[in-house]
């Protein structure tokens, strides 16, 4: 990636029966691992889009998704 810079969107959510934070990366097939801290998830985070983007070539990462935004739906039930 000669150089490159990019930014990716992690959703994260913290697992009640574990207690451990769960983070994915929604652009990312398989970018996905957990810790029992933040600061403990972002590197792992960094760690695993680094080797999902070192199987993949200068085509596949032009066209990965780019972040949007997020809201919140409220569904009655």
């Amino acid at each position: 990636m000669n150089g490159m810079t990019l930014n990716f969107t992690a959703y994260i959510e913290k697992d009640p029966e574990s207690g451990m934070y769960v983070g994915s990366v929604p652009s990312l097939p398989g970018a996905h691992t957990f810790a029992e801290t933040l600061d403990g998830l972002r590197g792992k985070l960094v760690e695993v889009i680094t080797l999902c983007l070192e199987e993949m070539d200068q085509g596949e990462i032009a066209t990965l998704p780019v972040f949007a935004g997020i809201t919140q739906v409220e569904v009655a039930v």
